[in-house]
Parts: C-alpha cells; structure tokens; sequence
C-alpha cells in the first residue's frame, strides 16, 4: 500500500476534521451564537458537517460539551487566584495579579469565558458554575478591603461593589474583543488594570 493510500485509510477510519477539543470549540462557538438552550445536537451535527453519531464519539451529550467548557474557563480564573495568592505578596499585589491575568484569560479563551457569562442558572450545573463565579469576585471584594486597611486603596468605596465592578468591567470585554492569533493581550490586561486600580487607589499624602 502507498503511503497516500495509507493516510487516506486512516483518515477514513477516524472522525472528518475534528479531534475531541476542535468539535467541542466549535460547539462552544455555536452555543454563543445561538443560545445553548436553544442549540439541539442536529444543530451541532450541521454545523460541524459530521454526524450525531460522529459527535457521540466524542461526547455522550450536549450537557457533557457544556460541563467541560464551563470547567475548562472557571478553572482557568481559579487558577489565576489561587497562583495570586501563592505570591505571599501585599492584597494590592495580588489584586493587581488577579486583574491581570483574568483579561488574558479570557483573550485567550474567549469563546469559553463567553458562554460562562451567558449562564442564566438553568440547571444545577449552571447553579454550581455561577456560585463558583462568585466565589472568585468574593475573594477580590476580600482583597480590596484588605487593601483598603493596608492603606494602599481608598476606603470611601464598598469592596463588594467595588469587586462587582472591576469583574463587570473586564467580563464586558467579550461583547466587543476580537482575538489576534492566540497570544494573551498583555496590553489590553495592562489598560484594564490600571483603569480599575486608578479609581481604587488611594491618594498620594500631600
């Protein structure tokens, strides 16, 4: 047998065009689009042009699809945290570390962070994404009042809705950004932190 014909064998036993993380990404894509509600597994099946049975080769449910994506983006903000805090550093360091890395994240996994975001809690896998989510705002409404006593952020602003704030500023990045190769933004992560904290800080003494 010649090797184009060996090739051609093997791409005829596999499955067209897609490993397990291309189809679940195009299915992610497809959930943003279109609503996951909304969103059957014929739905998915015309648009990656392969077969439902095809996609259950993958994944043995659209709920599946879901749950993996939702855990591969909270794991990736979790991870943010838990590395600020290993920093042993001050609260505004870490906050500063948190704010930045989470806008790389989600330039780099924008497709992920986007359908997290669009949660509504309509099941009890979107209830336990969504607390998951808060959780992480939680710890940043923690870090600010413990920058607030360390004296390195104004005390005049609530830190819980300071931390609501600074997490709806940058989750608003998914409606308007548009990924350039599949580098974090450092840039864009700078600017969003600097406009956060310049509001945050608290004043030079006189």
């Amino acid at each position: 047998m010649t090797s184009t014909s060996t090739t051609a064998s093997a791409s005829r036993r596999g499955r067209p065009g897609y490993d397990r993380e291309g189809l679940i990404t195009v299915c992610v894509e497809t959930f943003n689009r279109h609503g996951y509600e909304a969103t059957s597994m014929g739905a998915l099946s015309r648009e990656l042009g392969i077969s439902k049975s095809a996609i259950y080769h993958h994944v043995s449910s659209k709920e599946e699809i879901l749950d993996i994506a939702l855990n591969r983006s909270l794991a990736e903000l979790e991870r943010v945290v838990t590395e600020a805090e290993a920093l042993d550093a001050s609260a505004l360091a870490e906050l500063e570390m948190i704010l930045s890395e989470s806008v790389k994240v989600l330039t780099t996994s924008l497709p992920y962070v986007t359908l997290l975001l669009r949660l509504r809690g309509n099941s009890e896998m979107e209830v336990k994404a969504l607390q998951r989510r808060r959780e992480i705002t939680l710890r940043i409404a923690e870090l600010i009042r413990q920058a607030q006593s360390d004296g390195d952020l104004r005390q005049d602003i609530d830190a819980r809705t300071a931390s609501r704030l600074a997490m709806g500023t940058i989750n608003s990045i998914v409606d308007w950004y548009r990924p350039v190769g599949g580098a974090p933004d450092a840039a864009l992560a700078e600017t969003v932190k600097q406009i956060i904290l310049g509001g945050l800080r608290a004043p030079e003494p006189r």
